[in-house]
């Protein structure tokens, strides 16, 4: 299996910039989709960003589109969501996750993603 831990998360105000890392351990992650997802207080669980790992193809939620951008490094087999002009609308739980699954379209919901993280908080005050 994979293991996936967060960090980067932290508290800071609207327009400023954080970067989240997902470092994986396990299997090969060659023909993995590796995917960003946030909660916040009373919400359900939302897609962000998704990423896969061989050719890097990304895809993202609208309303992080321009803002956000989901990356990968292959030698450290870690996963990145920089994220720029923060709204407090982002602030939650952020989540790495991985689909093992080899799928004609990127994966955007929950139950394709069979590995979780921890989660990272982010607060974003206006």
């Amino acid at each position: 299996q994979v293991q996936l831990i967060e960090s980067g998360g932290g508290s800071v105000q609207a327009g400023d910039s954080l970067s989240l890392s997902c470092a994986a351990s396990g299997r090969t992650l060659s023909s993995y989709t590796m995917g960003w997802f946030r909660q916040a207080p009373g919400k359900e669980r939302e897609f962000v960003a998704a990423i896969r790992w061989s050719s890097g193809r990304t895809g993202y939620r609208d309303s992080v589109k321009g803002r956000f951008t989901i990356s990968r490094d292959i030698a450290k087999r870690t996963a990145y969501l920089q994220m720029n002009s923060l709204k407090p609308d982002d602030t939650g739980v952020y989540y790495c996750a991985a689909d093992p699954v080899f799928r004609p379209e990127l994966s955007t919901t929950l139950g394709a993603y069979d590995y979780w993280g921890q989660g990272t908080q982010v607060t974003v005050s206006s």
